[in-house]
């Protein structure tokens, strides 16, 4: 058995994707939420596109708001200009909130304080911890909830800001690998500028994910689905997909040590009814009968 990535991409239905997705917005938001608006930050990549296009096929325009937040610092123009002209076409009001004042707000008090100067990722975390907190803020002014952009992929890695990129309310296409996200936004009529930009969290100058990854996309998500979803044996994978042995032990690594990320706050049982995150995982309603 041999796979490649088009196994991965035509392991989706993509019209049936999408109206999965649209379903699942708008159960949540009008009946589990019971908000007026969704928040959502966007920043000219195909993760935040897509959602965004998801978003206003789900609720309608008028119900989304988009924030484009740069930092004139690590953005560059031409990723405000695509989420502008993005939301331009889809009839979206969107607001532009540089964030540059705010970061240096945070990371030239702590530096003070701690006496130290802080490192390009530390800065880079503010960063997403930064758009993390406008949302939230937003949100909470407008009765909207936080639509998170994560996908498959980044979520599994844990390649995202925990508490940064990575807060959310609702994650719409964190079931579908980084691939597929592009080709849902082929499907879904995006510019194929947008579909095939290289993605970047933009967290400090000239930062791209495969770079820092060491690993291509298809390489990562063929990866994953052959041990998550096609149950094969890391030992396996190098020859079935033609890749080398590191690199699975790479992706490997990534998806055991960021496992945190992926979890509520550990806590101590202490007591001997249940305990949130131990054996309280299911949501009260259907413990409780009222």
């Amino acid at each position: 058995m041999k796979l490649t990535i088009n196994d991965l991409v035509n392991a989706i239905d993509y019209s049936e994707a999408s109206r999965i997705i649209i379903d699942f917005i708008r159960n949540y938001v009008f009946n589990v939420a019971n908000v007026d608006n969704v928040v959502i930050g966007v920043s000219g990549g195909v993760d935040s596109s897509t959602t965004l296009t998801l978003l206003v096929k789900a609720l309608s325009n008028n119900r989304v708001i988009a924030l484009i937040m740069p930092d004139s610092r690590v953005t560059p123009r031409e990723d405000v200009e695509d989420a502008v002209k993005l939301c331009e076409n889809l009839g979206v009001k969107y607001l532009i909130i540089d964030i540059d004042n705010m970061v240096d707000l945070v990371t030239n008090k702590v530096s003070s304080v701690i006496n130290q100067e802080l490192d390009y990722k530390t800065i880079g975390n503010v960063r997403a911890r930064v758009r993390a907190l406008t949302l939230y803020t937003i949100a909470n002014k407008l009765n909207a909830i936080v639509v998170g952009t994560g996908d498959k992929s980044e979520i599994l890695l844990g390649y995202f800001t925990k508490y940064g990129d990575g807060a959310a309310d609702i994650m719409p296409i964190g079931d579908l690998y980084k691939t597929q996200v592009r080709y849902l936004a082929k499907y879904l009529g995006l510019p194929e500028k947008i579909v095939f930009k290289p993605s970047s969290p933009r967290l400090w100058p000239g930062q791209t994910a495969e770079n820092e990854l060491g690993l291509k996309y298809e390489e990562i998500d063929l990866i994953l689905y052959s041990i998550l979803e096609l149950k094969l044996k890391p030992s396996q994978v190098p020859e079935i997909i033609n890749v080398e042995k590191w690199k699975v032990d790479k992706v490997l690594k990534l998806l055991t040590t960021n496992e945190h990320k992926r979890k509520l706050p550990v806590i101590p049982k202490v007591s001997k009814g249940p305990t949130v995150g131990i054996d309280w995982r299911t949501c009260i309603s259907k413990r409780i009968e009222i």
